[in-house]
């Protein structure tokens, strides 16, 4: 233990030492020089014991290892926040305390940044300060960080009517070229151009072969059609690759039109009539079934005769129908872009959220003193070509419904219970879907061309739904068509008592389509 203490003594002796020499040593240097010694590194202590004279230092203090150093003198010196019991010391987290919101957007800014970190209770509390500080808070928050666009100038006439002779008329003589040309005129301007081959990879030398440019027009059409058949949306991006395919694809009815006639996705896979019964039967020659007009809301329900899809007709199978031109489609391009017609490559999806008040409740800590649920859910529908359909009510997600909305998993999960993904789909309702439009049957003046008609099974065996959408297109002009279903009735039977009731629809929205890859052509 005596040895420990000598040891332990020699040792401090020797610290107190070096640390005054090494002050005496700092109170000797010039403040020029202190300021570049002061960044060396702490391995190099001993060499500091020692200093040379000051004209040796300064050259020294230039060149560290070899290389020339920098002095940042505006930075924090971590180490003397750190001391504690120093004059000057700062507590580490002083400087990032957070500053306490004092104005009305001040508050409605922290209350935004705790609503997105999910403190709501937080957040709510903040929104009262803030609208008790300021009511228009909420528009001053968005004059600040989305300010207005400033409206666009209408650019003066260059030649104003009351302008002197001796002023150009510069109508003539624009720098900016011709006045640009319809897209009518700009595709026939195409019609004899040809593929054309590649650049050179090196300047001097012959260009690749380009093989398609010396294809026959009547090869190359074919091959345009099958690629159409195969996927009509690679056949519509083809026309980007060069001017050729272009007008090509934009002019070549005899593609437009196989594409309208065939059943791939033209109207031969449409159905203007009942194809099978709700649960998914076909229905022969002689029993092919017909709906009447749903009931009007302005009419005595109970009062209707309404016999619905319970009667037969003697209306033929129809036959894929030649579909001839007319006013309103006056190509087969622009038949299949604008006309109504179904889907089967997706299914269409209505999402539809809305607010509903919550119980208060009776505990003086509550963090909400006023909740309010935000509810979501969702509506499926899926189209087969067979004149069938799936409809599925529930609050799972499309990204975990779509890929299971298939005939085979509602027969395989109907009304049974299971823990797999697919058992989603016990909840989902058999039915079936025809169009109503001038080439089918126009039943009755209510209905016109654009209408969708299904009927599917009930929640019970003893109710039956209707539906009745119209087809729509959503989404920018020029863009996807008929990728939207706008609500105009909903219905439902009871059997044992025959009649009818409706659903109001108050917060149900559109459905709208979505492509769903695994799908395939939706065979």
């Amino acid at each position: 233990m005596d040895d420990n203490n000598v040891d332990l003594e020699i040792f401090r002796k020797q610290w107190q030492e070096e640390v005054t020499a090494r002050s005496t040593a700092k109170a000797q240097i010039p403040m020029s020089i202190r300021s570049h010694s002061s960044h060396e590194r702490p391995d190099k202590s001993k060499a500091k014991a020692a200093l040379p004279p000051s004209n040796v230092l300064s050259e020294e203090a230039e060149l560290v290892d070899g290389i020339r150093t920098q002095a940042y003198h505006d930075l924090e010196d971590k180490d003397d926040i750190r001391r504690l019991g120093v004059e000057g010391s700062k507590h580490p987290q002083s400087s990032q305390m957070p500053k306490e919101p004092q104005s009305a957007l001040e508050h409605y800014e922290k209350a935004i940044e705790r609503e997105d970190q999910g403190n709501l209770g937080d957040s709510l509390n903040l929104y009262r300060k803030a609208y008790r500080l300021d009511a228009s808070v909420d528009r001053i928050y968005r004059n600040k960080h989305f300010p207005p666009s400033k409206p666009k100038i209408k650019p003066t006439d260059p030649n104003p009517p009351n302008a002197p002779v001796t002023v150009p008329n510069t109508a003539h003589h624009s720098l900016d070229g011709p006045s640009t040309a319809s897209v009518h005129d700009l595709i026939a301007s195409f019609s004899n151009t040809t593929v054309p081959a590649a650049a050179p990879p090196i300047e001097g030398t012959p260009p690749p072969p380009c093989h398609i440019a010396r294809v026959p027009s009547e090869i190359l059409i074919e091959i345009l059609l099958r690629t159409a058949i195969a996927d009509v949306a690679s056949f519509a991006r083809l026309s980007i690759v060069c001017k050729r395919f272009a007008f090509l694809v934009a002019t070549e009815d005899r593609i437009w039109e196989r594409l309208c006639q065939g059943r791939e996705y033209g109207f031969a896979a449409m159905h203007y009539f009942w194809k099978t019964s709700i649960a998914g039967k076909p229905l022969t020659d002689t029993l092919l079934e017909t709906s009447d007009r749903p009931p009007d809301d302005s009419l005595d329900i109970s009062t209707l005769n309404i016999t619905h899809s319970f009667t037969s007709s003697t209306v033929p199978v129809q036959s894929s129908p030649t579909l001839p031109l007319s006013a309103a489609y006056p190509s087969y391009r622009q038949m299949l872009r604008t006309r109504p017609r179904l889907r089967f490559n997706g299914c269409y999806i209505s999402t539809v959220n809305y607010h509903r008040p919550g119980a208060s409740s009776t505990s003086t800590n509550s963090t909400y003193t006023c909740p309010v649920h935000i509810v979501t859910y969702y509506r499926y529908l899926r189209f087969f070509r067979d004149g069938t359909c799936l409809s599925l009510l529930t609050t799972t997600e499309p990204a975990d419904v779509v890929h299971h909305l298939t005939k085979e998993n509602l027969q395989a999960h109907h009304n049974k219970e299971s823990m797999l993904p697919s058992a989603i789909m016990r909840h989902a309702l058999k039915g079936r879907w025809r169009l109503s439009g001038s080439l089918g049957h126009q039943h009755d003046d209510m209905e016109k061309e654009g209408d969708v008609h299904i009927e599917t099974e009930g929640v019970d065996a003893k109710y039956m739904y209707k539906m009745q959408l119209s087809l729509r297109s959503a989404g920018r002009a020029g863009g996807t068509r008929n990728n939207k279903l706008a609500w105009k009735g909903f219905w439902f039977y009871n059997r044992l008592t025959d009649d009818w009731a409706t659903f109001t629809l108050r917060n149900d929205r559109a459905f709208f389509w979505s492509r769903v890859k695994s799908y395939a052509m939706g065979w």
